[in-house]
């Protein structure tokens, strides 16, 4: 079996596993072969020039959504027998096309802690100001914004699951009101995660801080839109570590230029990575980070530990963790 690691951007894909029961791996046909594995650290993202680097390939590891692998991708990669992402899902695999080119996709486990610590490095990034301060005082300055606080303040979480109830726990920590909305919440269970279940245009209205931590799906597809935005409060921050389109992009820019939003934290966008042009690179009141929500060592020490597991396993005719 071939293998191909996508988008290995640090280059830390074969040092954070122990890859040796794949590597060291010999074909049980007898052939004396074993597994090699290569490892990709650009990104492809053009169909044509990626089926022509995956079609030597049995198996393919993808890093979360990073790389889509579409039906037009996958029905042109006929050598193709697995795919690994890591994760519990992958919203840009086309299970349905995989699952009728014999293509077994399987996950991996993954930790909830590290986008829910990311989360809030952004949101006191932005209420402290901390780039504008910390270039200031680079450059000679001192003390040129004035800081917001949390305390006292009201926290609007968009998604209550794993992630959200992390987020929650320190919004309670800093003294703050945590109220959350999703499609299926419940009062119990909000409250469960020390927080009250509101309307989702009464959370918009009313939170100093909204953070985002719901799964993309159609029916949160563009959430925030012209609305949405437009009920929110002038000084309020808006943090995104879940997904994109999520946020309608351009009523977002639309708000920024128009003075809406006291600051907005962005972890992920529409396209990744963010274009060099792209209108947000230079858009006023955000601080943006290169989706490093689940970029750490212990995230992808259980990552790729998984896809090692989920290879074997393969191999050895018991695929687990099938999506």
């Amino acid at each position: 079996m071939r293998i191909a690691v996508l988008d290995d951007y640090q280059g830390v894909a074969l040092s954070s596993a122990d890859w040796s029961p794949v590597t060291s791996r010999v074909d049980s046909a007898g052939t004396g072969e074993t597994c090699p594995v290569d490892v990709f650290r650009d990104h492809v993202s053009e169909p044509a020039a990626l089926i022509e680097r995956l079609a030597p390939y049995d198996a393919v590891v993808v890093m979360r959504e990073r790389t889509p692998l579409p039906a037009a991708v996958l029905g042109r990669l006929p050598r193709l027998r697995l795919v690994v992402t890591t994760g519990r899902r992958n919203s840009s695999i086309d299970l349905d096309a995989a699952a009728s080119a014999g293509i077994t996709v399987c996950g991996t486990e993954s930790r909830a802690t590290a986008p829910a610590e990311l989360t809030w490095a952004l949101v006191l990034g932005l209420a402290r100001h901390l780039v504008t301060e910390a270039t200031a005082v680079r450059t000679g300055g001192w003390q040129t914004t004035v800081g917001t606080d949390l305390a006292g303040r009201t926290l609007g979480l968009l998604g209550l699951g794993r992630i959200g109830s992390q987020v929650a726990a320190v919004g309670r920590a800093f003294g703050m009101d945590v109220v959350a909305w999703s499609p299926h919440l419940t009062d119990e269970r909000a409250a469960a995660a020390g927080a009250r279940a509101v309307a989702l245009d009464d959370l918009l209205a009313d939170s100093h801080v909204v953070s985002i931590h719901l799964v993309l799906g159609e029916s949160t597809r563009g959430l925030l839109s012209h609305r949405e935005l437009g009920l929110m409060r002038l000084d309020a921050l808006l943090v995104n570590t879940s997904r994109g389109p999520i946020i309608d992009e351009p009523a977002l820019l639309a708000a920024l230029e128009r003075g809406h939003l006291g600051g907005v934290g962005l972890d992920v966008f529409d396209e990744e990575p963010l274009p060099a042009d792209h209108p947000l690179r230079t858009a006023p009141r955000t601080l943006l980070t290169p989706h490093l929500g689940y970029v750490t060592e212990d995230v992808y020490a259980t990552f790729f530990a998984g896809v090692v597991d989920d290879i074997v396993a393969y191999l050895d005719g018991t695929p687990i963790r099938v999506l």
